[in-house]
C-alpha cells in the first residue's frame, strides 16, 4: 500500500519500497533501480506527485515499457520515488510526500522534479533510477545532489505508460551514481547497438550559459574543462549562442520565447483539464505556478512552437558528429531548503537554471550531467551535449573524456 514517507528516515526519497525481481538475464544483472512516481508500476497507483491524483485513478495493469526494458535486462527495481506535485517543480520539495534527503547536502533541496529519483541514488537505495525530464527535472537534481544524469534525445525512450506533462519537451532520462551505470541503464532504453565509432573532434563551451552561473560555478567549469581538454588532446572552443543560430538573439530566448509558453499551453492541454473539472487540493507552491499558467494565452504558444522548430532546426545543423557542446548543468548550488519563498529568490533560482536547461530542451538534444565540480563543499553538474539523436555518441565521448 502507499505509504507517505517518514521526513527523518533516510528513505524518504521513496513513496514505497518494492521488490520487483528481474524478468531476465542481460547487461543490468545484479544491478537495482527506482522508479519516479509518474511511470508507471503494474497494480500500483502512480501518483504523479500528487495523492489526489493517486486517489483519483485506477492502478495500472501494466508496467511502463521502459520499466520493463530494466527489468528484462536483469535489474531489480526497489522502489518508487518522490516526485514533484505534478512535476511541476524544479526545487524538490512536495508539501504532501515531504522532501527527499540530498545526501551530500543536507541543509538543502535536493532538485525536481524527479527529486526522489535523484535522492534515491545519492543516498545508496539503488544504483540508478529513472526520471522525466522537461525543463531540466533529470538534470537538475543530478546536479545539486552530485550524482550522473542524462537527458536523451527527445522520444528516444518509449513513453508508453509514463503520465503527460509537456509533449514537446519530455522525455525519459536516466540517474545513476556511477558512470557505468548510467550507460548501461541508458543503452538498454535506446536499444543501441554497436559502438558509433565516431570519434570526439570539437570540445565548445557555450560562454553564455557561464555566464549565467556564479563566479565560484564559473571557475570550476573552466578549471574542469581545461583539464578534460588538455587529458583528450583537443583543444576547447568558446562559442555564443548567436553564433550557433546565426541569429543576434540571447540564449535566454530558449526560455522565455520558447520552451515556458509552450510548457504552459501543453499543460493545460495534458493535467489542467483534469484540475479544472475535478478541483483536488492543490499545494501552496504548485498553485502559485498554475495560477501563471491559468492565466496565460494559450494563442502565443504557437508563435513559440515555431520558435521551438527554428531553434532546432539551426542548433542542431551546428552540433555536426563529433562535436560536445560544455556548460554548467546549474548555475548555482543548491539553495538551502525552506529559502524559494519569495518571488524574487524563486525567479533567479528558476530564471538562470532554465536559461541554461532550455538549451537542450528546445533542441532535443541528449545531455549528460557529470558530477564533476565542487563550490562550498556542494555539488555542481558540468554538462556534455550533442546533436540531436547522437546519443551513443554522446555517451561514448563523455566515458573518454572521464573515465
Amino acid at each position: 500500500m502507499f505509504q507517505t514517507p517518514l521526513p527523518d528516515d533516510p528513505a524518504c526519497c521513496l513513496v514505497e519500497r518494492l521488490d520487483l525481481s528481474p524478468l531476465g538475464s542481460g547487461p543490468l544483472d545484479g544491478t537495482t533501480f527506482t522508479v519516479k512516481d509518474n511511470i508507471d508500476i503494474a497494480r500500483l497507483r502512480t501518483s504523479y506527485g500528487s495523492p489526489a491524483w493517486r486517489d483519483a485513478h485506477p492502478a495500472p495493469v501494466h508496467n511502463a515499457v521502459c520499466v520493463d526494458q530494466l527489468l528484462a535486462a536483469g535489474a531489480r527495481c526497489v522502489g518508487k520515488a518522490i516526485a514533484d506535485e505534478f512535476t511541476y517543480s524544479l526545487d524538490g520539495e512536495n508539501q504532501f510526500l515531504g522532501t527527499p534527503r540530498n545526501a551530500k547536502a543536507p541543509e538543502r533541496i535536493p532538485g525536481g522534479s524527479s527529486s526522489g529519483s535523484a535522492a534515491s541514488v545519492a543516498n545508496g537505495l539503488a544504483d540508478f533510477s529513472i526520471g522525466t525530464d522537461s525543463g531540466g527535472s533529470v538534470r537538475v537534481p543530478a546536479s545539486l545532489c552530485g550524482i550522473w544524469g542524462m537527458r536523451p534525445s527527445l522520444h528516444r525512450i518509449s513513453e508508453a505508460g509514463v503520465l503527460p506533462f509537456m509533449p514537446s519537451v519530455s522525455t525519459v532520462g536516466v540517474l545513476a551514481a556511477r558512470f557505468e551505470h548510467l550507460n548501461a541503464a541508458a543503452r538498454v532504453m535506446l536499444h543501441s547497438g554497436p559502438k558509433t565509432g565516431v570519434p570526439l573532434r570539437r570540445l565548445l563551451l557555450l560562454t553564455d550559459a557561464l555566464e549565467v552561473a556564479n563566479k565560484a560555478v564559473q571557475d570550476q567549469v573552466c578549471s574542469a574543462l581545461q583539464r578534460i581538454s588538455h587529458d583528450v588532446g583537443i583543444s576547447l572552443e568558446t562559442i555564443h549562442f548567436s553564433k550557433i543560430v546565426s541569429e543576434d538573439i540571447p540564449l535566454s530566448d530558449c526560455n522565455v520565447k520558447a520552451l515556458r509558453n509552450l510548457q504552459s499551453a501543453e499543460f493545460e492541454s495534458t493535467v489542467g483539464n483534469w484540475i479544472e473539472t475535478a478541483k483536488p487540493e492543490l499545494g501552496i507552491a504548485f498553485s502559485m505556478a498554475y495560477g501563471n499558467v491559468q492565466r496565460f494565452d494559450r494563442i502565443a504558444a504557437m508563435d513559440s512552437l515555431a520558435r521551438c522548430e527554428r531553434l532546432f532546426e539551426k542548433i542542431n545543423a551546428y552540433l555536426v558528429p563529433g562535436t560536445v557542446i560544455c556548460f554548467p548543468t546549474t548555475p548555482v548550488i543548491a539553495p538551502l531548503k525552506g529559502t524559494l519563498t519569495n518571488l524574487d529568490a524563486v525567479l533567479d533560482f528558476y530564471d538562470r537554471t532554465m536559461t541554461i536547461t532550455a538549451f537542450s530542451g528546445v533542441a532535443r538534444l541528449p545531455e549528460i550531467t557529470a558530477p564533476l565540480l565542487t563550490v562550498d563543499d556542494c555539488p555542481v553538474g558540468l554538462s556534455f551535449a550533442s546533436g540531436h539523436y547522437q546519443d551513443e555518441f554522446l555517451l561514448e565521448a563523455v566515458g573518454r573524456m572521464l573515465n
